[in-house]
């Protein structure tokens, strides 16, 4: 079906990589961030879920080394006539392998989540997300509500405190897990009318951004 936005354009992965040399990186009270001066590279270990099917995700690192997105291109919850049962919900679960300069080791200081929503009055859409590095306990999970009408872009940001940061283990290698959903729910919204909640890149300006937190690891990076 053709989405009712306001503004579309074609994705360019070229502007989503560009968009993170400008992304403005929130400030970590408690403590400095000493941001390692060797590229770090982040790989797609595995992708499921019915919102990231194979070949759908894309992920870029910052310049310098200070965020990271992940870019969709076919992630959209829906309701109305002609949508599968099942549709109202989609989710995508992320398995990144992430390679570190020696002697650092980093944390996610705030996720920030993006999309598009057509809700019909009476209708209601859900994002929730949480992230965790393999082996180690899961992140909360949060859960951001939006009710109809509503025909605009969304925007939603989780941060976490200094002193509630989860550091990568230092010396080992963990990857690092992504979970994220999109619900829709008609409610009180005409049967025969549609909504949709998207996180996906329709428009360019469309990812959701991670602000990575450093810190140097006991013994510090290896001189060469």
């Amino acid at each position: 079906m053709s989405r009712p936005r306001t503004r579309t354009r074609p994705l360019l992965i070229a502007a989503a990589a560009a968009a993170l040399v400008t992304a403005s990186t929130p400030a970590v009270a408690g403590g400095p961030i000493t941001v390692p001066p060797d590229k770090i590279v982040i790989e797609l270990a595995t992708v499921n879920g019915s919102g990231c099917r194979e070949g759908t995700a894309q992920v870029a690192v910052a310049p310098d080394n200070t965020a990271f997105t992940v870019t969709y291109s076919d992630y959209m919850a829906q309701v109305g006539p002609g949508a599968p049962p099942t549709a109202f919900r989609k989710n995508c679960q992320l398995n990144l392998r992430v390679h570190v300069p020696s002697g650092f080791t980093y944390a996610i200081v705030q996720a920030d989540y993006r999309g598009f929503a057509f809700l019909q009055p009476g209708a209601s859409g859900q994002e929730r997300a949480n992230y965790y590095f393999q082996g180690m306990p899961q992140t909360s999970q949060r859960t951001h509500q939006f009710t109809g009408p509503l025909n605009d872009n969304w925007q939603t940001s989780d941060k976490t405190e200094y002193a509630d940061l989860v550091w990568a283990p230092c010396g080992e290698k963990r990857n690092f897990n992504i979970n994220t959903e999109l619900r829709v729910n008609a409610g009180t919204s005409s049967p025969q009318s549609t909504s949709f909640m998207a996180m996906d890149s329709t428009d360019a300006s469309v990812s959701t951004l991670y602000h990575l937190a450093w810190q140097v690891c006991p013994g510090g990076p290896k001189k060469a």
